[in-house]
């Protein structure tokens, strides 16, 4: 630990934000400095280190060999030098975030958060409902939901639910559909962003697929829901985003088949981070609430 008292601390600072954000300006906004006020530190830090870990070129700072090596570590040390100071806040006030699509948050986890916030009083929960695929080795994302086949870098990833696909409707359209067949007198709510399709499921019932008659296209899966809700055809669907309005008989799944989609909703934390109770905590409630839910979906496949 001597070995610390001869580089200052600002200087590492410096230089594993150059690293991370990969400019000066961008790091200089980050520190609230100058830019040139960064690059006198980063000088500072190799002349004490005894190593060069940025080659100055036309476009930029680039990372040395060593420069490489040296950042990766100093990035992890930062993080956890962020998670002991979170230390403090914790003991005050516990804030578990959720990085999670809008459409399972909206249609599936809102109307249970309920229970969470009774089981736990004392965490405070931050819903970041976005699309993207946010980095959880670089934000306050403590825990993410993810709809995928679960393999991706740098985190570790826990199968939820495996994902079935079956089509659903409204109770009027599903009274006209004797058999599979008659799907061709319907129309299909397309989702243009999905990443299921009608194939699976048609194998998984055993029919060739049929042609239906052109319906609405949403690049949303929840406007494909409130669309199916309203009547205006079938859509091709999965357990968590139609649970409830299957439960209470807005929407009918037909034809009583699923088909495995091949993906899934996954549990995914940092890799790099431990994970702290909070976290542990949601997924044991999330589980439970999973297994409710497929335990209702049983119920409705017996009623059928």
């Amino acid at each position: 630990m001597t070995m610390l008292n001869r580089v200052h601390l600002n200087g590492l600072r410096a230089v594993e934000t150059v690293a991370r954000l990969g400019s000066l300006a961008a790091a200089a906004g980050e520190l609230n400095v100058s830019a040139s006020a960064v690059s006198q530190q980063i000088k500072r830090t190799e002349k004490q280190l005894g190593q060069t870990l940025f080659e100055r070129t036309a476009s930029g700072l680039v990372l040395t060999e060593f420069g490489t090596v040296f950042t990766a570590r100093l990035g992890a040390g930062f993080r956890e030098l962020a998670q002991a100071v979170a230390l403090a806040d914790e003991a005050s006030e516990c804030t578990l975030v959720v990085s999670v699509a809008p459409a399972f948050a909206s249609k599936w986890l809102l109307p249970r958060l309920s229970r969470h916030f009774t089981r736990h009083p004392n965490v405070l929960l931050r819903i970041d409902a976005s699309g993207r695929i946010a980095d959880l080795g670089h934000s306050d994302i403590d825990i993410g939901i993810r709809m995928g086949d679960g393999k991706w870098p740098g985190v570790r990833a826990e199968l939820l639910l495996a994902q079935e696909v079956f089509p659903v409707c409204a109770p009027s359209i599903a009274a006209r559909l004797k058999s599979i067949q008659d799907l061709a007198q319907t129309c299909a709510i397309t989702d243009e962003r999905s990443m299921i399709s009608w194939d699976s499921w048609f194998e998984a019932a055993g029919v060739k697929p049929v042609t239906f008659l052109k319906g609405a296209r949403f690049t949303d899966p929840m406007l494909c829901l409130e669309s199916a809700i309203a009547g205006h055809g079938v859509m091709l669907a999965w357990q968590l985003l139609t649970a409830d309005a299957l439960a209470d008989g807005r929407l009918v799944a037909p034809f009583g088949v699923r088909a495995d989609s091949g993906l899934g909703y996954w549990l995914v934390t940092s890799a790099s981070m431990s994970e702290s109770r909070k976290v542990r905590d949601f997924k044991a409630w999330i589980r439970e609430e999973i297994e409710a839910t497929m335990a209702q979906f049983g119920a409705l496949d017996s009623a059928a």
